[in-house]
């Protein structure tokens, strides 16, 4: 009996010049990474002063996510990191460090009265 098998992947790469600090919006920090949440705070502080804030999670894989200050002002913290978890779930074994781009756009509609 024969079988047809196919695994295709989608690659999408992106360009940019080098930034400080080297990881964007985030890093999601596994259990048994080589950077633990500590070091990478203290990285981030001395790059990017007052810029991170690390959250530490309750995760089997995920010690911790370093995040960008100003996209947790725009979207709140436990919706920020219950996506994280959703989309790196498949991802990341517990000795990575990922690094991540985030872009939040918000669109906003209003309806006014114009008598």
């Amino acid at each position: 009996m024969r079988t047809n098998y196919s695994k295709r992947a989608m690659l999408s790469l992106k360009f940019s010049e080098f930034e400080m600090p080297p990881m964007q919006d985030m890093l999601i920090i596994g259990k048994r990474a080589p950077i633990g949440p500590e070091a990478a705070r203290r990285m981030a502080e001395a790059l990017s002063p007052e810029q991170f804030s690390i959250i530490e999670l309750e995760h089997p894989r995920v010690e911790a996510v370093l995040v960008r200050n100003s996209l947790l002002q725009m979207l709140e913290k436990k919706v920020l990191i219950g996506i994280i978890l959703e989309e790196v779930e498949n991802l990341l074994s517990d000795s990575m460090v990922l690094r991540s781009e985030l872009k939040i756009e918000i669109a906003v509609h209003r309806e006014v009265d114009m008598s």
